[in-house]
C-alpha cells in the first residue's frame, strides 16, 4: 500500500517575488499591484508579495513599500515578504507584512559565491531580524537554498541541509522551506532530505519549494507528500529562476500544481481558474506563454 497523502495542502504563491525578482525589464507597480490582487481572489493563504531589498542588488523591487501600500488584502490570507537584514526588516515592519522570510543555503560553495560568507556567518547576521520579527509579532519563515543540489559544488548532502535546519529552528522559524534552487532533485532523495529535516523539526511546519529545471517538481511534490510534507510552493505562469545558477528555470508552475493536487483529491482551497487568468494577464505583460502545461492547456480549451 502506498502511503497516504495529506489531506489538505497550502500552496504558498511566490510569483511576485521570487517570480518577478530577475526580470531584466523594469515592470511597473501598478502591474505587481495587479498581480497580488487577482491572486489574492485565487483563495491562497499565503502571497509572497515583495522583498525589502537594495535596489542597488535587486532593482525590480525597490517598488517594495508600494506594492504593499496598494495591494488589497485578503481576510485570512498571509503576506510575507523577503527581508535580509534590520533595514529590511524596518521597511518590512511599516509595510504591515505578516511574515519576514530569512534564507540560507546548504551548501558552502554557494554561500560564499552568493554572498561572500559561510553559512554559520549568514545565519548568525540574521539573528536581530529573526529577534525583530518576534519582538513585532511577526510569523518568521526560514528558506534553505541548494538543499538538493549546488551549481558549484554538486551534490548536497542531507546533513548539511539538518544543519541548517536546526540553525533556523534556534532563530525561532515558524516555518522552514526546503528549496531546490536549480532543480535537480529527484524523489528518492526528496524524500531522505525531507525525513532527515523532520527529525528536527516539525514535519507539518516544513515546506517544499521546488524548481523545474529538469522536470522533475511534480514528481518530487508527490514524493514529499507521501513524507507528510503539506507545504509546497509554486510560482503563477512558472514564473523565476535564479541568477546564480545557470539554466535554472523558474519554480513550478501553480497551476500545474493545483491541477494534480485537484486530481489527486487532496484540498487546496484555490480556484483553478482564476489562477489561469491570473498566469495569463501576467505573462501578457511580460509579452510570452506561460510555463505551465496546465495553464496552457487550459487556455486554449477555452479559446477553441
Amino acid at each position: 500500500m502506498p502511503p497516504a497523502l495529506p489531506r489538505k495542502v497550502k500552496v504558498v504563491e511566490v510569483g511576485p517575488r521570487d517570480g518577478l525578482q530577475n526580470e531584466k525589464t523594469l515592470i511597473p507597480a501598478a502591474v505587481k499591484i495587479d498581480l497580488v490582487d487577482r491572486l489574492s481572489d485565487c483563495g491562497f493563504a499565503n502571497i509572497e508579495a515583495t522583498s525589502f531589498v537594495s535596489p542597488k542588488w535587486v532593482p525590480q523591487m525597490a517598488d517594495a513599500a508600494e506594492v504593499m501600500e496598494k495591494i488589497r488584502r485578503r481576510p485570512g490570507t498571509i503576506y510575507s515578504v523577503l527581508a535580509p537584514n534590520m533595514k529590511g526588516f524596518e521597511g518590512a515592519l511599516a509595510a504591515k507584512a505578516d511574515e519576514v522570510v530569512i534564507f540560507g543555503a546548504a551548501s558552502e560553495a554557494f554561500s560564499q559565491k552568493n554572498i561572500n560568507c559561510s553559512i554559520a556567518e549568514s545565519i548568525a547576521r540574521f539573528e536581530p531580524v529573526a529577534r525583530a520579527a518576534k519582538d513585532s509579532g511577526l510569523r518568521l519563515r526560514g528558506s534553505i537554498s541548494c538543499a538538493l543540489g549546488c551549481p558549484y559544488q554538486g551534490e548536497v548532502g542531507p546533513e548539511a541541509v539538518v544543519d541548517v535546519v536546526q540553525r533556523l529552528a534556534a532563530l525561532g522559524c515558524d516555518e522552514i522551506d526546503v528549496a531546490d534552487t536549480i532543480g535537480v532533485g529527484t524523489p528518492n532523495r526528496v524524500r531522505a532530505v525531507m525525513e532527515a529535516a523532520a527529525r528536527v523539526f516539525p514535519l507539518k511546519r516544513i515546506s517544499g519549494h521546488f524548481h523545474d529545471t529538469y522536470g522533475q517538481a511534480l514528481a518530487n511534490i508527490y514524493a514529499a507528500m507521501e513524507v507528510g510534507v503539506s507545504i509546497f510552493h509554486s510560482s503563477v505562469a512558472g514564473l523565476g529562476g535564479c541568477p546564480y545558477a545557470k539554466g535554472a528555470t523558474g519554480n513550478v508552475a501553480t497551476e500545474d500544481v493545483a491541477y494534480m493536487l485537484h486530481g489527486l483529491g487532496v484540498e487546496t482551497g484555490l480556484d483553478l481558474d482564476r489562477i489561469v487568468d491570473a498566469g495569463q494577464f501576467i505573462s501578457a505583460h511580460l509579452g510570452r506563454k506561460p510555463v505551465s502545461r496546465a495553464g496552457n492547456a487550459i487556455a486554449a480549451k477555452r479559446a477553441a
